[in-house]
């Protein structure tokens, strides 16, 4: 090997130690790579937005209530006696009148018939007292009589006259307790069981003297709890002009029932407690609703929707368009060049399916709504025609406003 030449030396010890074929290897493939076209840039990624235009947008607050009797009223019996007759059906619907329990009469109706006697008795003791009078006065002009006994004739006629106003008294005491017998509901409303059967001796006055109770039901209250953190939130909103709250007057009060549904009718709120609750720390707010149809009850639960406030200029997107990422929530939008950019956002309360924005946006921004998942910072983005809304159906009941987060 010594008497090769040193050029043929060195490729033999190339080739024996494997070397030369990966030196070759690696020379035709960056030769074929330098051949290849320089690669495709990433196709734009399809996506639909929508332009932020701050408006107007009414504001919901709902709450969870319950509701009550605007008038609850225990019939108790006035006068002591026998219960002859309950003359109502336990736990209907009864009027304002109606009769409800007819207790024994009969001697209450003798009481009325005695004084009437001792009142016509009287009548005709101040009838002759007047007479007697009337024949002293003459006499006693002519000093036939004595002062003495005109004095007398005179204090009789008095005195008879004070006891015909006693017995006329007793007479109307007597025709009360008559008319007591008779017990009528004084107002409309659900009844409840009667506290005693027929023939039970009924006292007056006590727990014994209740006989049933009566409910009323139109209007119905419904009363739910203001929390602190909520008012100070709506304070904090007005003054910062994001809420424009209209008097306590001009409040709409809308009730959706356990299934869901709306109920027909519309509320005021008419009472709220000035002082905090120290159980529930909140304020107690009563509102007034009618119940024409009697399809509240006492003791629901109701979801309650607070309408009338305004939130000037909101600034709204859909909750499909706001993701969460490590330091909140953000969305994405599209710049001028047609690429998407992360855009951190601060978030209110919900309208329908979409969240109000406090802050990060503005008007003009174009938001992406369908297709944000895909996309990266930076990345090129095709706007298509966002899809044209579902056609209303008539059948279909309105959603309720879902509760704020």
């Amino acid at each position: 090997m010594e008497d090769l030449h040193p050029a043929r030396r060195t490729f033999l010890f190339w080739s024996r130690a494997g070397i030369l074929p990966l030196a070759l290897l690696s020379m035709f493939s960056f030769a074929a790579l330098a051949q290849q076209p320089a690669a495709t840039a990433r196709p734009p990624t399809p996506v639909s937005v929508v332009e932020i235009k701050p408006e107007n947008t009414p504001a919901t607050f709902e709450f969870t209530g319950k509701t009550a009797s605007s008038r609850q009223v225990e019939i108790n019996a006035r006068v002591e006696g026998y219960l002859d007759k309950i003359a109502y059906e336990e736990g209907s619907l009864v009027k304002a009148g109606q009769l409800l329990f007819q207790l024994d009469p009969k001697q209450f109706q003798a009481s009325l018939d005695s004084a009437k006697a001792n009142l016509a008795q009287q009548e005709a003791l101040l009838t002759r007292a007047r007479q007697t009078l009337a024949r002293v006065k003459p006499l006693a002009k002519q000093n036939a009589v004595s002062q003495q006994d005109l004095d007398n004739a005179t204090a009789n006629v008095l005195a008879s006259e004070a006891q015909v106003q006693a017995a006329k008294a007793s007479v109307e005491q007597a025709r009360l307790n008559l008319g007591y017998t008779t017990i009528r509901s004084p107002l409309s409303g659900l009844s409840s069981s009667a506290s005693y059967r027929e023939g039970a001796l009924i006292r007056s006055g006590g727990s014994g003297s209740q006989l049933t109770t009566i409910v009323q039901i139109d209007p119905m209250w419904v009363n739910f709890g203001l929390g602190e953190n909520e008012v100070l939130k709506i304070r904090a909103q007005q003054a910062a002009g994001q809420l424009n709250r209209p008097g306590l007057n001009k409040i709409q009060v809308e009730l959706i029932l356990a299934d869901g549904s709306a109920y027909p009718q519309k509320g005021q709120i008419t009472f709220v407690d000035p002082v905090i609750n120290a159980q529930t720390g909140t304020y107690n707010v009563r509102a007034v609703v009618p119940n024409p149809d009697n399809q509240l009850s006492p003791g629901q639960f109701v979801r309650v929707q607070l309408k009338g406030a305004v939130r000037p200029n909101a600034i709204m997107v859909p909750q499909v368009a706001v993701m969460q990422g490590p330091n909140g929530k953000f969305v994405f939008v599209v710049g001028p060049d047609d690429t998407a950019q992360p855009k951190p956002i601060q978030v209110g309360d919900w309208y329908g399916d979409q969240w109000i924005v406090n802050s990060g946006l503005q008007a003009g921004d174009r938001v992406v709504v369908d297709g944000a998942a895909r996309l990266q910072p930076g990345a090129p983005v095709q706007i298509r025609p966002a899809a044209p809304p579902p056609a209303p159906e008539s059948a279909k009941v309105p959603s309720a406003t879902p509760l704020k987060p």
